[in-house]
């Protein structure tokens, strides 16, 4: 791999773990950063889209109605997570968040009953047994707040993986610029709704707070741009690898910048995930699943 790629994969992982930062900075409820992440990031994306604007022609009704789904289950993935890192630390929140891949093998296979190997049965073990000590090691009789932001963390997890089965088993032929700006206006409306029905605060919040809105759409967004334009020069699995290091910098910046720790168990259980996550990905390239 050359090294303008790992370079680029490089800033891309740093974006992704800029974003979990970014929410703990903010003094804003869940949900409406995670409306102003949407909402922010859809406007970023309108020159790209407008190039493509020939694609919603395209569109059938089925398919609109699979977009607004989708949109629901973004919209669920970020209020889900961004109440997470409320509630918990950065480094267990994220860590779960990396159990993605094999949350949506273990949905595949309860859906559409995909083959699973015993390698990739064994990944699954490993790293659910990293989260249980995770939850473990944040468990107080006392204080549910942090067990009940791993669990939110999880849902996160449900959410997105939903969101991209969705997207991937019914939406075939729409660019990625295009359903992206979608799903992510329609999860921004949804959230909209949301916030207006719980009377959240919508527009009094201070300077401050309006660039870490925009931090999180653009950030983000910055790491896809990135994992798009690399997919010619590198393997989709090189791409999946390099994004376990989001917990590994999302938690160097925690402590650095908010003077974050981990607990003996949280460092413990959070190896042990990316170790079985790493392994998942190893055994699904082995088996053709990821090439």
């Amino acid at each position: 791999m050359k090294k303008s790629a790992v370079t680029l994969l490089g800033v891309a992982v740093i974006c992704i773990a800029f974003a979990a930062i970014f929410v703990k900075l903010s003094a804003a409820s869940a949900s409406i950063i995670s409306m102003y992440r949407m909402l922010f990031a859809s406007l970023l994306l309108i020159p790209i889209v407008y190039r493509h604007r020939s694609e919603f022609n395209r569109l059938s009704a089925r398919e609109w109605l699979s977009l607004i789904i989708a949109g629901g289950f973004l919209a669920l993935h970020f209020g889900f997570w961004f109440e997470s890192l409320q509630l918990t630390s950065v480094a267990s929140s994220t860590v779960i968040l990396a159990l993605q891949p094999i949350v949506a093998m273990i949905a595949a296979y309860l859906i559409y009953r995909e083959r699973v190997a015993r390698a990739v049965a064994i990944s699954v073990f490993i790293s659910f047994s990293g989260v249980l000590i995770i939850s473990w090691g944040d468990f107080s009789f006392s204080d549910m707040s942090a067990l009940s932001g791993n669990m939110l963390s999880f849902l996160s997890v449900v959410a997105v993986v939903c969101y991209f089965m969705i997207g991937q088993r019914s939406v075939k032929n729409l660019k990625h610029w295009v359903y992206s700006f979608v799903v992510f206006t329609f999860a921004g409306f949804f959230l909209l709704a949301f916030n207006l029905i719980a009377r959240e605060e919508m527009m009094s919040y201070p300077p401050r707070e309006w660039i870490l809105f925009l931090m999180l759409a653009i950030f983000p967004t910055i790491a896809h741009v990135i994992f798009n334009s690399l997919l010619d020069a590198v393997s989709p699995t090189t791409i999946s690898m390099s994004m376990l290091l989001e917990p590994v910098g999302a938690s160097l910046l925690a402590y650095m910048l908010l003077s974050e720790t981990l607990d003996v168990l949280q460092l413990i259980g959070g190896v042990i995930i990316l170790i079985g996550v790493y392994f998942f990905l190893m055994a699904q390239r082995k088996n053709n699943y990821i090439k």
